[in-house]
């Protein structure tokens, strides 16, 4: 396996390892940023959809990425490359478009939908919500730390209306399951984030 110099200075220093996947030109700084196309603030180029050949098991401290997933064709086995990279205990936070989103049908790059339960898929059976998804599919264990429903709009007094009815949303997980079974098409949600740990 070629592993790129920025992950072996950092690891050979001891550093946290913190990656974006999809960092484009607006990378977080004193993350490593990955992206499918250069930039110069891009220190990898990868297409995910070919996984993450170029980072060693249990070496990274923490993922993140921000609107990259709904792009992915193989959504599975870029999860199971994240998880196989994770150290014991690292994180993975995401940000993906809600199914509810109206925006999210106008990009045709978009591949697939995420809602509350999506990544309850590849997650312990600990979780908080009432449904319960099958777990069979993967032998992944992550455990969903937190979900996050966030509501926006572009237009001021509407976005002041929308977060204050993110709090309401966001008030418990029964909150967002009723949202969701029932809210979603009369108020609209725009990213749901989510953070987990690998077991």
């Amino acid at each position: 396996m070629n592993v790129p110099d920025i992950i072996t200075r950092k690891s050979d220093s001891n550093e946290r390892i913190v990656i974006e996947l999809g960092c484009g030109p607006n990378k977080v700084d004193g993350v490593i940023g990955v992206d499918k196309f250069w930039d110069e603030n891009v220190d990898i180029v990868a297409d995910f959809e070919n996984g993450l050949p170029f980072l060693p098991d249990n070496s990274v401290d923490e993922l993140f990425s921000r609107h990259v997933l709904e792009h992915i064709e193989n959504l599975e086995l870029l999860i199971k490359e994240i998880y196989r990279v994770l150290k014991p205990g690292g994180i993975h936070r995401v940000i993906v478009p809600h199914f509810s989103n109206p925006h999210f049908y106008s990009d045709y790059t978009h591949r697939r939908f995420f809602g509350l339960y999506t990544f309850d898929y590849f997650a312990d059976d600990a979780s908080k919500l009432k449904r319960k998804v099958p777990n069979f599919y993967n032998d992944l264990k992550f455990h969903i730390n937190r979900r996050y429903l966030r509501f926006y709009s572009l237009r001021r007094l509407l976005n002041f209306r929308r977060r204050l009815y993110s709090l309401w949303v966001n008030r418990s997980s029964d909150a967002q399951e009723r949202y969701e079974e029932s809210g979603c098409y009369r108020h609209p949600c725009q990213e749901i984030h989510f953070e987990m740990k690998k077991l």
